[in-house]
């Protein structure tokens, strides 16, 4: 038996532009100001957490799909998601625990493939 999938091109398209748009942001932040790499990751990530608690960045989520949820923002507005959703389950402990528990997998997958890229690249340090 086969499974035949389609491919929604105009979601793949979706995907494509709205993944471009925010690594075009990045890229104009690390050309154009002298902020460290360190400093537009916390950028992303907070910005993330922000759309996502006010309830913005699901629907980016839902136009745009993995174009949104790969990126830092889409890690900033699951923190943010999952942080809400355990409050509301476990109370106030919940903001502490909740965020690390949604996103768990992309934080030991960040660790894993940091320290592989540490054995691999020679970092250089940015000019101020």
């Amino acid at each position: 038996m086969e499974f035949i999938q389609s491919i929604d091109w105009m979601q793949l398209l979706r995907c494509f532009v709205v993944g471009g748009i925010i690594c075009i942001i990045g890229q104009i932040l690390i050309d154009k100001t002298k902020l460290t790499s360190a400093r537009i990751l916390v950028i992303f990530v907070t910005t993330g957490v922000i759309l996502g608690a006010i309830g913005v960045y699901k629907y980016i989520i839902e136009f745009a799909g993995c174009g949104a949820t790969v990126p830092l923002l889409g890690f900033g507005a699951n923190l943010a998601k999952g942080a809400i959703t355990e409050v509301q389950n476990s109370g106030l402990l919940g903001a502490f625990i909740g965020g690390v528990k949604a996103s768990a997998g992309g934080i030991a997958a960040a660790i894993f493939f940091g320290y592989i890229a540490s054995l691999i690249a020679k970092p250089k340090i940015k000019k101020q």
